[in-house]
């Protein structure tokens, strides 16, 4: 997955300018962003701070650690299961 050039708490700060009242398309010029890129964020980071942030990202890696590890458990499984009914 591409590497944001933007990291989290940049991208809140964006978030918390067009709360604060500037508009969405002002926010989004100044910055360099497309709008789609602004809404995406705001669905995944809108009303969240700093340190519940870097929680979700923490989370997320967990996860994806954990899911990988499942795979190969039952990738394992699936080979054992091969092998066992075979007659040596």
């Amino acid at each position: 997955m591409k590497r944001s050039r933007f990291s989290e708490e940049q991208i809140i700060a964006i978030l918390k300018e067009q709360e604060a009242g500037m508009a969405t398309a002002e926010v989004c010029r100044r910055h360099g962003i497309s709008s789609a890129t602004f809404y995406k964020w705001k669905a995944k980071f809108g009303g969240l701070e700093v340190s519940e942030a870097r929680r979700l990202r923490s989370l997320e890696e967990e996860n994806a650690r954990l899911k990988k590890l499942l795979a190969e458990a039952m990738l394992d499984n699936a080979v054992l299961k091969d092998l066992a009914p075979k007659k040596w």
